[in-house]
C-alpha cells in the first residue's frame, strides 16, 4: 500500500510538472529514490535513474519528464547487472533464454563457449558426436540437447546468426570453442591423438578464427589439463584441447595479435606447474590480448594457496603481460550419485569405473581388480597426505550420505559420513562408497562437506589484487551436482552484508565493471548516462539464495531431465537493455537480451 501511494505521488507529481511547464521529456522507466552503486567504486549516493530506448538516459537531478513506469527503489540498491564470464549455457540458451540459474541471480550478460567446448563449427554428420562430447566434460544431459537444440548452422558465422535470431533474456558474447575448431579442421581421430596440426591445417584454423572474429566472436577458449583431465570426453578419453600442443595454440593467439582484438580464456593445469607458467607467459606475450586464466580459489587455512598465483600474475603484469585471474568465489556444495558423477576424472582408476552406460558402470564397480585399483590409489594419496587426485570432489571419506533412493534397508546410513560407516563396519571407505551405490542402484546420493570458505582470504583476494575476477560459475554445466550460478548473490550476502569484509562499491566493481572490461563488453558493467540499461534493483537485507547449499531438484529440462536449482529472493527488478526480465523473483517472459558481436550491441 505504501509503495502504491509513493508511486502514485510520483506519477501525479510528474503529471503536474507537464501541466505546469508544457512539453517534457518522456522515459520508459524511472527508478526513483534508490541508493546508486554505479560499478566504478564511486561511493554510493542517493539518486534517481531514468531509462529510455534500452539505455540509461539520465542519472541524478530532478525529474524533467514522465515515465511509462515508475519503480520505487526507496531503501534499495540500484546497480549494474552482473557479468558472468565463465558459463556453459551453449545448449541451454536454446530452451532457456534467461540462462538460469544465473539469470535468477542478477546476471545480465554471459560468455559462451568456455574451456574450448561448444557447437560450432560442426559438420552436419558430427552433430550427435558433438553433443555426446558435452555429456561428460560438462555433464549436460544428452536427451535434453537432442530435444532442445534445433541445428541450423555449420560454420561460425551461421552459428552466430542463429544465436542472434533466437530469443535471449541475457546478453551474450561467444568464444571460438577450440575443440570444435580442431575437430572440424583436423578430423576427430587426428585431433584426439594429440598430433600437431600440419602447416595447412594451422593456416585453415587461423583463417576460420579470422572469419569468426569478423562475424563477431570475442576470442577463443581452451581447456588444457593433460591426458588425465578432470573433465574428460564421454568415453573417458581426454578432450582434444587437453593434449593440444603449444604451437597450435600460439597459432591462434597470433590471429588475435594481428587483429589487436579479442581475448583468450584458458584453464591450464597439465600437472607440470613450471611448464604451465612458462606457456601462459608465452601465450600472453604472443597474443598481447587479455588472458582469463582459471587460476585460484582460496583454501580454508593456507593463504599461500591464493597468494602464490596472484603474486605470479603481478609479476606478469610488471612484464606487460595482460593476464587476469578468474577466481572461484562461490560456495556451492556438491551432491552427486555415481550414476552421473564425472568430477573424479583426473583419477584413471575412478574414470575407469564411472564411464559407460549405467549397466557397464555397475559391472565395473563389482569388478575386484578395478575396486582394488581404487583402494590402492586412495591409500597412496593418504600416504602423501593429499586429497584424492581427482580433487574437485574431495576425499570420499568425508562425503555424507544424503539420500538412499527411498530404500528402507539403507535409511540407517543417511546423515553419516563414508568414513564413519567404514569404521563401524570394518571396511575400506572406497568399498563402502561402491557397495552403498550398488545397493541403491547407483542412486545413493553423497553430499560434499562444507567447504568452510575463509571470508578473510576471499576478501584479500577480491580487494588487494587488481586483476582478480570473481565467479567461474560453470553455469549450465554439472547441473545435477552443484549450483555455481548463484555466486553473485552469495558474494553480496556473505562477503558484503554478513561478514562485512568487502565494501558494496568494491563488490559491484568486481561483479560487473572489471569482468566487462576484461572481456571487451562495450557500454556495460557500469551505470552511466548513455550506457546500456542493464540494471538491478535489490533489497540487501532481503537478499537470499533459495534454498541454500545444494538447491532443489526440478524436472524442467527437455526430455524430462532434472537439475539442481537455487532461486533468489531480494531482487526487485532485473532489467536487461531497458526491459524487466525478472520482477520480485518471477520471470516476466521478456527476452530483451542481445548477441553482442565484438562486445557491442
Amino acid at each position: 500500500m505504501i509503495t502504491l501511494v509513493i508511486q502514485g505521488f510520483l506519477i501525479s507529481y510528474q503529471a503536474f510538472l507537464i501541466t505546469a511547464g508544457g512539453s517534457m521529456a518522456e522515459y520508459d522507466i524511472h527508478i526513483a529514490g534508490g541508493t546508486i552503486v554505479d560499478g566504478t567504486r564511486v561511493p554510493r549516493y542517493q539518486g534517481d535513474l531514468w531509462i529510455k530506448d534500452g539505455r540509461i538516459s539520465k542519472i541524478g537531478g530532478r525529474a524533467d519528464g514522465v515515465a511509462d513506469e515508475v519503480v520505487d527503489a526507496t531503501g534499495k540498491i540500484v546497480a549494474p547487472g552482473f557479468v558472468d564470464l565463465h558459463t556453459h549455457y551453449d545448449a541451454q540458451i536454446r530452451w532457456d533464454p534467461w540462462c538460469t540459474i544465473s539469470g535468477y541471480h542478477g546476471v545480465t550478460s554471459v560468455v559462451l563457449g568456455n574451456c574450448g567446448f561448444g557447437f560450432a563449427p560442426v559438420a552436419k554428420d558430427f552433430r550427435e558426436r558433438s553433443m555426446l562430447t558435452m555429456t561428460r566434460t560438462e555433464a549436460i544431459p544428452f536427451e535434453s540437447m537432442k530435444q532442445g537444440m534445433e541445428w541450423d548452422w555449420e560454420t561460425i558465422p551461421e552459428y552466430l546468426d542463429s544465436l542472434d535470431r533466437i530469443p535471449k533474456g541475457v546478453n551474450v558474447i561467444q568464444y571460438m570453442p577450440t575443440a570444435s575448431l580442431m575437430t572440424y579442421v583436423m578430423g576427430l581421430e587426428k585431433a584426439k591423438a594429440g598430433t600437431p596440426a600440419s602447416d595447412v591445417e594451422r593456416k585453415e584454423m587461423a583463417r576460420l578464427l579470422h572469419e569468426g572474429m569478423d562475424a563477431g566472436l570475442c576470442g577463443f577458449s581452451i581447456q588444457r589439463l593433460g591426458p588425465d583431465s578432470v573433465q574428460a570426453d564421454f568415453d573417458g578419453s581426454p578432450m582434444v584441447t587437453d593434449i593440444m600442443c603449444d604451437e597450435d595454440i600460439l597459432n591462434l593467439a597470433q590471429v588475435l595479435a594481428d587483429r589487436d582484438e579479442g581475448f583468450i580464456q584458458i584453464t591450464q593445469g597439465t600437472g607440470d606447474i613450471r611448464a604451465d607458467i612458462a606457456f601462459l607467459e608465452d601465450l600472453a606475450a604472443v597474443a598481447q590480448r587479455p588472458i582469463l586464466h582459471n587460476v585460484v580459489a582460496p583454501a580454508r587455512q593456507d593463504p599461500e594457496v591464493h597468494r602464490r598465483p596472484l603474486r605470479w600474475i603481478d609479476k606478469c603484469r610488471e612484464k606487460g603481460l595482460p593476464i587476469y585471474a578468474q577466481c572461484g568465489t562461490g560456495r556451492a556444495g556438491f551432491a552427486f550419485t555415481l550414476e552421473h558423477w564425472n568430477l573424479y576424472d583426473a583419477s584413471p582408476a575412478w574414470r575407469a569405473v564411472t564411464t559407460g552406460s549405467k549397466e557397464e558402470k555397475i559391472a565395473k564397480m563389482q569388478d575386484p581388480e578395478l575396486r582394488q585399483a581404487l583402494m590402492e590409489e586412495a591409500e597412496e594419496a593418504d600416504k602423501r597426505l593429499q586429497v584424492i587426485q581427482a580433487g574437485v570432489g574431495g576425499n570420499p571419506r568425508s562425503l555424507v550420505v544424503q539420500g538412499v533412493n527411498r530404500q528402507a534397508d539403507l535409511q540407517e546410513y543417511v546423515g553419516k559420513s563414508v568414513g564413519e560407516i567404514a569404521e563401524t563396519e570394518g571396511k575400506h571407505h572406497i568399498e563402502v562408497m561402491l557397495d552403498l551405490s550398488l545397493r541403491g542402484d547407483l542412486n545413493v546420493e553423497f553430499l560434499g562437506p562444507d567447504k568452510g570458505s575463509n571470508a578473510e582470504f576471499m576478501a584479500e583476494m577480491m580487494t588487494e589484487s587488481p586483476y582478480a575476477i570473481p565467479g567461474v560459475s560453470d553455469g549450465g554445466a554439472h547441473t545435477k551436482f552443484f549450483t555455481g550460478g548463484a555466486y553473485t548473490t552469495d558474494f553480496l550476502t556473505w562477503l558484503v552484508r554478513d561478514e562485512e569484509v568487502v565494501t558494496l562499491e568494491e563488490a559491484h566493481y568486481r561483479l560487473s565493471n572489471l569482468p566487462a572490461h576484461a572481456a571487451g563488453f562495450r557500454d556495460r558493467g557500469t551505470l552511466r548516462e548513455g550506457a546500456a540499461a542493464d540494471v538491478l534493483v535489490y533489497d540487501m537485507e532481503e537478499l537470499e539464495i533459495l534454498p541454500n547449499w545444494i538447491g532443489d531438484v526440478e524436472y524442467d529440462l527437455p526430455g524430462g531431465e532434472w537439475r539442481r536449482v537455487q532461486r533468489a529472493a531480494g531482487y526487485d527488478r532485473i532489467i536487461v537493455n531497458g526491459e524487466t526480465t525478472f520482477k520480485s523473483g518471477e520471470c516476466t517472459g521478456v527476452t530483451s537480451g542481445k548477441l553482442l558481436r565484438h562486445g557491442r550491441g
